[in-house]
Formats: C-alpha cells, sequence, structure tokens
C-alpha cells in the first residue's frame, strides 16, 4: 500500500528535510503540508491522510493541541516530531505513540512508516493507537511543568478561534463543558474541567466566584451584596455572576479591602 502523509511544522527547512527523507520512500506519498497548529488540522481534515508528522511545538497551536482540536472521525494515526521533551517522551513511550528527536534520522523515519502500514493493515491496531496518543496527551498535561496560557483555542465547526486571555470576561462550567465569555459577549465552548484550566491561568488576573464560575478581576466593574453576606457581580460585558458564600469571604479579602 501507499502511506499518504501530511507533514506539520513552522520550521520551513525542518518540512523540507522530512519531504525530501519521505521522496525516498517508494510507498509514500505527501498529500499536504502545515506550517502551524490551526493550517495542519485544517489540511489534515481536508486531504484525510493516513498519517501525520506533527511538529511538537509549533506557536499558538501545538502538536498535542492538534490531536485535541482535530475532528475524531478524521484522526490520522500520528507520529510526533520534536526536540528532546522529557516529559513527552515519557509519555509517548509509555503509551507506545511513535515520535522521532530532531534531527530525525531515515532509520527511525522508516520505523514509523513501517508501523504505520502495519496499524493501518489492522483494525485493531489503529483504534488502539487513537485511545494510546490520548492517553499521552492527558499525561504529558499532566506532569509537564504549567506554563501560563495567553491564548485558548477553540473549535467552532470547520475553524479555529484563537481567544487571548486578555479578552476573556468569564469561564462557566456545564458539566464536562467550559463556556467561555469574552468582553465583547462572544460566548466559545470547549471542553475541559475548570480546574485544569484555572491551573494555567495567572492567578493575579482571575478569581473563582464559585465551583462552576471564573472571572476576570480586569472586567469586574461592580460588586452588589446580597442577602446572607454574599455578592453579585457585574462584568464589563454586563454579564451577572452570583458569588458563593465561601468565595464570598475571598472576594472580600482580595477586592474589597483598600
Amino acid at each position: 500500500m501507499v502511506l499518504r502523509v501530511v507533514i506539520a511544522d513552522d520550521e520551513r527547512p525542518a518540512r523540507a528535510f522530512l519531504t525530501s527523507l519521505l521522496r525516498d520512500f517508494d510507498d509514500v506519498e505527501i498529500v499536504g503540508e502545515a506550517t502551524n497548529g490551526a493550517e495542519a488540522i485544517e489540511v489534515i481534515e481536508d486531504k484525510r491522510p493516513d498519517m501525520a508528522l506533527l511538529d511538537l511545538q509549533m506557536p499558538e497551536l501545538d502538536g498535542l493541541e492538534v490531536v485535541r482540536l482535530l475532528n475524531k472521525e478524521r484522526m490520522p494515526l500520528v507520529a510526533f516530531v520534536t526536540a528532546y521533551d522529557e516529559y513527552a517522551v515519557r509519555a509517548f513511550e509509555l503509551n507506545a505513540i511513535d515520535y522521532m528527536l530532531k534531527p530525525v534520522s531515515r532509520a527511525r523515519l522508516r520505523e514509523a512508516i513501517n508501523r504505520a502500514i502495519e496499524r493501518l493493515e489492522r483494525d485493531d491496531l489503529r483504534q488502539e493507537h487513537t485511545t494510546k496518543i490520548q492517553k499521552a496527551v492527558a499525561q504529558i498535561e499532566d506532569e509537564s511543568p504549567a506554563q501560563l496560557l495567553e491564548r485558548i483555542p477553540v473549535r467552532k465547526r470547520d475553524e479555529i478561534v484563537i481567544v487571548p486571555v486578555d479578552r476573556i470576561a468569564a469561564i462557566e462550567a456545564d458539566g464536562e463543558l467550559l463556556h467561555i465569555t469574552t468582553d465583547s459577549n462572544d460566548r466559545h465552548t470547549i471542553t475541559r474541567a475548570l480546574k485544569d484550566l484555572e491551573a494555567r491561568l495567572d492567578p493575579k488576573r482571575f478569581i473563582r466566584l464559585s465551583r462552576g464560575a471564573l472571572v476576570n478581576l480586569e472586567r469586574i466593574e461592580t460588586v452588589t451584596p446580597m442577602p446572607g453576606g454574599t455578592y453579585v457581580v457585574t462584568l464589563s460585558n454586563q454579564q451577572k455572576l452570583p458569588v458563593s458564600r465561601q468565595r464570598s469571604k475571598i472576594l472580600r479579602e482580595q477586592l474589597l479591602k483598600l
């Protein structure tokens, strides 16, 4: 069989190097290239490749976020290409996910291609790969040192919207979904636990109002006292959110004291 491959890397020399190696393989066809994560999603979902070679470190959307945001019905086999990252490498090895360290050797790339072809010929291995890659992504996020987010990628039908964190007014939990409202009242929905997202946001900029709501401190315009010692917060976009009794005490300490 001929393996249809997409390459995604923000560095042109790296893409050119992988392209030159792959063109030496008679059983590989390069069907698309992408220069960033958002473009990778678009190319993968349009071209429907058998395999994607994803750079782990890309601006805006990295390789992990590409996997998270891809339509699961269009998920190809994935091999990551990366500079050394101890947390990612450990997760890939534990979950048997292909990865290649830069600079990629011809022999190592050949191994990844052979494994991909074997998985394609067996449906059980292909389904197992999808499960394992999702576990690896979750493990990397759990183990890697948390870096504060500046942008949040959101899937909107066939587009990826990049929401700057400083434009966010509020984040509200609804079961396994999070509803993000911006300062201009645009609404976005992502699948993520509120506590996990909170850990990636600057605690000097965001405060929790209740078990299910976070707000941007800079977007708070008024704090209205309510019976029982609680409050209702009004944001700059005129969104009103109640503050739980426990969080009201914290709000008084952090925001209402001179």
